[in-house]
Formats: C-alpha cells, structure tokens, sequence
C-alpha cells in the first residue's frame, strides 16, 4: 500500500540531492496561476455578481447575496451541539493562551547619547481570513486564523468560506458557529480563488483587506500568489503533511494511526515514516491495513494518499540519518518517537511543528494543543513559519537623533555614501551643517 525508500548503506547525500530523493506531492501552483488569473479580474470588474455566479457553478448554489446575514450567525450558534461548542470553547481557550504569549512590545535602543532607535509593532488594519469547505468542514481552521489576528490586535477581521449546497447556500453551520462565539460578524459565502480576489479588489459587500490568510487548495495558493505584492499572505499552502521519525521504541499501532489521520484529508496528502527498524517499518505496514478498513473515507482519500507518490517509509541507518532526511523534507507536521524523544526534537531544524514522543499526536495540534495547525507545507518549513500573531504585525522602526549626535556620525554616512557614488545622500547632511562635514 505504501512505497519504499532505502537510503541505508551509505553516506546520505547533502542538501537539494537529498530533498529530491524523498516523497512530494505534484503541486503546479503555476499552472492553476493561469486559470484562476481570469476568475480573479472578473471578481475585480463585477464584484458581487462574479461572486454569486462562480458560487453556482463551482459550489452548485445560487446565491441571493454574498455576506452571511447576522441572524445566520446568532441561531447557527445556539443551535451548535453543546458538546462541540464546549469543544471549540477550550480549543480557542488554549490558542490565546498560546498566541497571547507571543505578543511584542515596543523596545527602544540608545545607540549613542541623542541617538536612539524605536520598534514598534503595528498591527495590519484589515484582514481576510479563509476557512476551507470543500471534503471536510474546518471551524478548526476558523480558530487558528481568527485568535492570532484578535491577539495581535487587528480591528477588523473578516472570513470566507464556500457556499454549501446542503445548508441553503451558507457556508457550513458549524463554521458560522465557530465564527459567532469568537466574535466575529463579517462572514462571507464565497470559496476558493474567488474569496481571495474579494478581499484582494474589494467589492460592493466586502471592503478590501491588507492582508489574506488560511489554508485552502491550489486555486487558493494560485489566487495568494497572484495577489502577492497587492496583499500580505502567510503561505501558499499545498496539500498537508505528516512525518513521522520513529526507531525500534515506538507503537506501530501509534505510527499507523498517526500517518491514517493526515492521509484522511485528501488524496495528495503525504504522509511518511523514517526509521531506522525494518521491523518497526514492517509492523507499521501490517498495522495499516485493519485500521484503514475501521474507518471512514478509505477509497476516496485514505487509500489514493497512502499509495500516491507522496508518501513512502524511508529507512535509513541511524536516528542521526533520520534527522538529515526529515530535516531536508522539512515537513508541515512532524512527530518523533523515539528514544529520548525530547533530545532528538530539539536537534530539528526545519519544521511546521514538532510533536514530541507518543503522548503528542498531530491530531492534538490540529484541535487542541494550544499551537497552531496552519503552517508551511511542500518543504517551506525550511524557510517559512505558522501562522502567529508576529504575522499580522509589522515592525516599524522610529530614528530620534539630537543634532550633537548627527554631527558625531557625518562623516561615516558622507564616506559611505561617496563610496556608494550617492553623493546626494552625504548632501542631505553636510546641509544641516552648513555644508560642511563636522569634526569626528
């Protein structure tokens, strides 16, 4: 059901020879780039009715208006099964605690006497978060964007979600609720690259937003780089992932049901065990297949995700080679279970998130751990963080300088610009001091 890569034997190669030796989902951001390119610029030129026609033809509804009436909101929230209200309730509990901690605060430098250096934090005006709705309902992911956004202090905070045939062209009921009890108004029936391009342009119901956020699928990745440069993202985000560096110490039964629970997602989710134990690796195969048959979306998601091309067990020589190969995979979500778990985690460099020993399943980042389930996929943790508070803010910094202090640094910034052949910058201070270059 899933492949093999035996990297055992040898030395592993370095850097890009070793990320291309590994399992990845095909994922042409670029290709969708020219097909939601049209989709995007009749948003821009018709507003709101390019909205409610795209919401009949790709979500099957026809739309009498695109924001979500207030009252939707208000009855999805008491009607919510009070089991998963309470659900919600300690998931969005835990994210504050989480995302409160990471809240800056302004910090002045002196560099010298009279000269000092300010940062502070700005909080983006607008945002447009997206909470995906295609295979499966993510009020989850409705918590994950909304709370960093609240925390960092942005005023205004709007969502989009697709339009669900089922529930009379409103985005899923349960969304809506998750929506009410954080407090936000202004939600949008509207999916895809289409809810990009309204918080991108703006239209008659929606204000432009600064800013869009959320996982989706690639015609959202191609709308977010399409937009970029006109609005912040957080990532183009590709299909989810999940590895799993595991030696002899770790439960097959864990392993298998960890590496189900992301395949579960959708067909092109990765999901990949590195190990050092061929027998670990054997009984993690034996462990999949009565799993698989216990649960649901087995032929539609399960199956296609664990046989596809982007999931493998990797074996490897060493807990230490293991490390290099998830390293160079740099995965959206990575567990370790092995031996003196805690060690190894601290040695990861690049990852979405690290889930530490068997008691710290993805599942539990996903819903209640506290962190954040919207991270870098498609090898970005390399470079690229989760979603936080730091990323709806903006870092400003302020120059306060006495004229005795700018006299003091002239002649560095006259040398340096000379040397750059910008003599206008020199200029700008020499004629503070009437031409001249003060005395160092």
């Amino acid at each position: 059901m899933i492949s093999r890569i035996d990297l055992r034997g040898g030395a592993l190669p370095e850097g890009g020879a070793l990320r291309d030796l590994l399992p990845r989902a095909d994922f042409d951001v670029q290709a969708a780039l020219e097909k939601v390119r049209p989709i995007c610029e009749d948003v821009h030129h018709r507003g709101d009715a390019a909205l409610i026609e795209y919401a009949e033809k790709f979500d099957g509804v026809r739309l009498d208006r695109v924001r979500v009436p207030a009252d939707a909101l208000t009855e999805a929230l008491a009607q919510l099964d009070p089991k998963v209200r309470a659900a919600l309730e300690e998931s969005v509990r835990r994210a504050r605690l989480v995302h409160r901690a990471q809240r800056r605060s302004e910090h002045t430098t002196q560099v010298v006497p009279g000269g000092k250096v300010t940062e502070k934090w700005v909080p983006v005006e607008r945002v447009g978060l997206y909470a995906p709705g295609g295979r499966s309902v993510y009020p989850s992911s409705v918590i994950m964007n909304v709370v960093p956004a609240q925390e960092a202090g942005v005023e205004s905070i709007a969502l989009a979600s697709p339009a669900q045939k089922e529930s009379g062209g409103l985005p899923h009921p349960t969304i809506l609720a998750a929506c009410a009890l954080l407090g936000i108004d202004e939600v949008y029936a509207a999916g895809g690259a289409t809810a990009v391009a309204m918080f991108a342009y703006g239209t008659e119901s929606c204000a432009p937003a600064n800013m869009v956020t959320g996982p989706g699928n690639i015609w959202v990745a191609a709308a977010k780089r399409y937009f970029t440069g006109r609005i912040g993202i957080d990532a183009e985000a590709g299909p989810t992932e999940i590895a799993v560096l595991a030696d002899a110490t770790a439960d097959p039964a864990h392993v298998a049901a960890d590496l189900i629970s992301q395949a579960e997602h959708d067909p092109m989710a990765a999901a990949v065990l590195v190990t050092d134990s061929a027998e670990l690796a054997d009984a993690v195969e034996k462990e999949l297949a009565p799993q698989i048959a216990a649960t649901k979306h087995v032929t539609d998601r399960i199956v296609p995700a664990l046989e596809g091309k982007q999931s493998a067990i990797v074996l490897v020589d060493s807990v230490d080679d293991g490390l290099r190969v998830v390293d160079a995979y740099g995965a959206e979500h990575l567990e370790i279970q092995t031996a003196d778990a805690a060690a190894v985690a601290a040695r990861v460099r690049n990852a979405g998130a690290v889930f530490v020993g068997p008691w710290a399943p993805v599942s539990l980042g996903d819903y209640c751990a506290g962190s954040n389930h919207v991270l870098p996929t498609g090898g970005c943790a390399c470079h690229s963080s989760g979603l936080s508070v730091q990323s709806f803010l903006r870092g400003i910094h302020i120059v306060d300088y006495t004229r005795d202090a700018l006299a003091e640094v002239t002649h560095h910034v006259v040398t340096l610009a000379d040397a750059e052949d910008l003599p206008a910058h020199g200029a700008a201070l020499r004629a503070r001091f009437g031409w001249q270059v003060p005395t160092a």
